[in-house]
């Protein structure tokens, strides 16, 4: 009886970081009204354990959203995400994003800009095209971030 007292015990303690972690990780997504690479890319920021929502807007409305939230234009891609205080513009891997959320750079956030093929949401990751992630800077400057190779 003991044994199973101590063991009840370390499994409710437990129960609470395994709560934490089984919480996905809220992302506001603002897209164009059909846009299916959009959803592809919501679909794998879901499978890695984020929980996308989706907001349609329309030509200027979403353009102006995104240079009002830090974008520069030479960034910009289809889609654009606010995550914890950060801007995601385009198709940024779901790891990427992890990896900003853990190293708060001081920062706007990331972007993917054009649409690069193989990229998450954009066709198979085997055979993508060579792209970059970019750390965009609160003055509007950019660096590397990460790359990806062609696959």
């Amino acid at each position: 009886m003991k044994r199973m007292t101590q063991a009840l015990a370390i499994t409710l303690g437990l129960l609470p970081a395994a709560q934490v972690l089984a919480e996905a990780t809220a992302i506001e997504v603002r897209k164009t009204n059909g846009c299916g690479c959009c959803l592809s890319w919501m679909n794998h920021l879901e499978e890695n354990g984020f929980a996308p929502t989706g907001e349609n807007m329309f030509g200027g409305s979403l353009v102006r959203f995104k240079l009002d939230n830090g974008v520069p234009q030479r960034m910009v891609s289809c889609h654009t995400a606010l995550i914890d205080g950060y801007v995601i513009e385009g198709h940024v891997p779901a790891g990427d994003i992890r990896r900003l959320l853990d190293e708060r750079p001081d920062a706007v956030g990331l972007a993917v800009p054009a649409m690069p093929y193989g990229s998450p949401g954009m066709g198979p990751e085997d055979d993508r095209e060579a792209y970059d992630v970019f750390l965009i800077r609160k003055d509007g400057s950019t660096e590397v971030f990460s790359s990806y190779a062609e696959g």
